[in-house]
């Protein structure tokens, strides 16, 4: 491994981080706002997973941090991380996540290898709500994080809160705003398919791959419709492209039949989607090897992509990677179902720190072993923590 300085990386977070303003009075400041969330960042990247466990990693680290920060208030409590985490801005200190985000994305390879340089990033946007996040006692609902997650480099990119689910239609707006996704394919579920969505998504100069169903009653039942009709003689003149993939996993084949078709002249309703190029529909069928049984999903989306079924067809299989690459992550190695906590800007707040913590670690290629093993070996070993931390430097 590459040696780091210590002092070396918490310059390098402070590059992102130092901007956020400090909103305690100035003349009861014990503890330096910088130091208070590079230790929280860098304890829960260290296997850390609620304020309690912070300040007992900051205890038992004490010695090793003091060598590189000043630590004027001595260590701070649980309660010092708690307080001020609740109250520093959330949108500030995710503008900071975002800016640092997009540093770091540059120049990056692809994660996965069957993704070449060249081709175009799948970002997919959705939605996960933070569970015992509600606090009943004041009658505040569980947060609801919609994020964006990056498939060619397996990061996430940003998050918007919303109070819950059916809110995702506006927290996905101001999301996009806030995100550099310029030449990129963004893939949205049924939610977020909304004319103002796609709107803002090519005025940002990306592309879209958005589900419809009965959200868009009209929409979806002409889509429906055009599918049906391909397979007439009436409509034998309609030229469109059809792309198959198989995998095989964990004993069950699944064969995914992507058909796109650019001439759109017969839909009415599409007409008013700015930026509309084709449709899709996709069929899903699973074979489950053990029993036998067969499972048949059809799913129907508008683009803004010309009808490339192969392109289509991996973007939509691509999609679920944020289920399986970040919520699952999150929920599994984070515990972050798990977290109680609810005050003031707390949970969302924490929400971002699990998100550099888990970007932070993704971007090591030194270990091959799982994130969970790296949270702990960042604990158990002070210079792999440092060689972790060196992944914050674009």
């Amino acid at each position: 491994m590459d040696t780091i300085k210590e002092d070396t990386v918490y310059k390098v977070f402070n590059e992102y981080f130092s901007h956020i303003k400090d909103p305690r009075q100035a003349h009861k400041i014990e503890h330096l706002l910088d130091e208070i969330l590079f230790v929280a960042v860098l304890a829960v990247i260290a296997g850390a997973d609620d304020f309690n466990e912070i300040a007992k990693f900051c205890k038992t680290k004490y010695i090793w941090l003091s060598t590189f920060l000043k630590f004027p208030g001595g260590i701070p409590s649980h309660e010092t991380f708690n307080r001020v985490l609740c109250m520093i801005d959330p949108d500030q200190f995710q503008q900071s996540f975002v800016d640092w985000i997009a540093d770091i994305r540059t120049g990056l390879e692809p994660v996965d290898n069957k993704t070449i340089e060249s081709e175009k990033d799948i970002v997919s946007v959705d939605g996960k709500t933070v569970r015992r996040s509600k606090d009943s006692t004041n009658g505040k609902k569980a947060i609801h994080m919609v994020s964006a997650f990056s498939s060619k480099f397996g990061l996430v990119l940003g998050q918007q809160k919303c109070l819950e689910k059916s809110n995702e239609i506006t927290a996905i707006p101001a999301l996009l705003t806030i995100l550099a996704i310029k030449d990129t394919i963004i893939t949205i579920d049924a939610m977020g398919c909304q004319k103002k969505i796609a709107e803002k998504i090519i005025k940002k100069q990306a592309d879209y791959i958005l589900a419809i169903k009965g959200n868009q009653a009209n929409l979806h039942k002409e889509v429906i419709d055009i599918f049906e009709k391909i397979k007439t003689p009436e409509f034998a003149h309609y030229t469109y492209q059809t792309e198959t993939e198989i995998d095989k996993d964990h004993g069950r084949i699944e064969t995914r039949e992507c058909v796109t078709i650019n001439n759109l002249d017969w839909l009415f309703e599409i007409r008013a989607w700015e930026g509309v190029k084709s449709i899709a529909k996709v069929t899903a069928t699973v074979h489950h090897q053990s029993s036998g049984k067969e499972t048949v999903e059809e799913r129907y989306y508008i683009s803004s992509l010309s009808g490339n079924a192969a392109l289509i067809n991996r973007a939509v299989r691509k999609h679920w990677y944020v289920e399986n690459k970040l919520h699952w992550v999150l929920d599994v190695v984070f515990k972050e179902d798990y977290s109680r906590v609810r005050k003031g800007n707390g949970a969302e707040n924490l929400t971002t720190i699990r998100k550099i913590a888990l970007n932070t670690i993704k971007r090591d290629n030194t270990v091959k072993t799982s994130i969970k093993n790296k949270r702990k070996m960042c604990g158990w070993d002070d210079s792999y923590a440092l060689n972790i931390l060196k992944n914050m430097k674009a």
